[in-house]
């Protein structure tokens, strides 16, 4: 598979998969929103590790810089996505705000993540 086809059809999959599991457990929003808001983020840390590693295992070099663009990439979609799903005029009606205090903030684990990864895979060698 083309190289920057992955990188978009895993940064969708990181945003469609934590999004399928809200549909799940969307009761828990309103009953037991701190288990809720403490659900996604796992799910969302999960997915990213997951889809990081499968993206990552193949390389020889350059383990840094691609989880780097990985990152920003997936941060990114997830974004974009989000802001058509949930700005006005949008059925899911947010401010911007509301958005970044409520779920965009959280998206910046996706890059920490992947250039956390990046730098393990980099170094693996020199732990041994």
């Amino acid at each position: 598979m083309n190289k920057y086809l992955k990188m978009v059809l895993f940064g969708f999959l990181v945003w469609l998969i934590p999004f399928v599991v809200s549909f799940f457990i969307y009761p828990l929003k309103t009953a037991e929103n701190p288990l809720f808001e403490s659900i996604m983020p796992l799910t969302l840390t999960i997915i990213v590790i997951w889809l990081a590693y499968l993206y990552l295992k193949n390389l020889k070099t350059g383990f840094i810089r691609e989880g780097v663009m990985i990152g920003v990439i997936w941060f990114v979609i997830n974004i974009a996505i989000d802001l058509v799903m949930f700005l006005p005029p949008s059925p899911m009606q947010m401010t911007l705000t509301n958005y970044m205090m409520d779920i965009g903030i959280t998206y910046l684990m996706i890059p920490v993540i992947t250039v956390g990864m990046g730098f393990m895979a980099e170094n693996r060698l020199k732990l041994v």
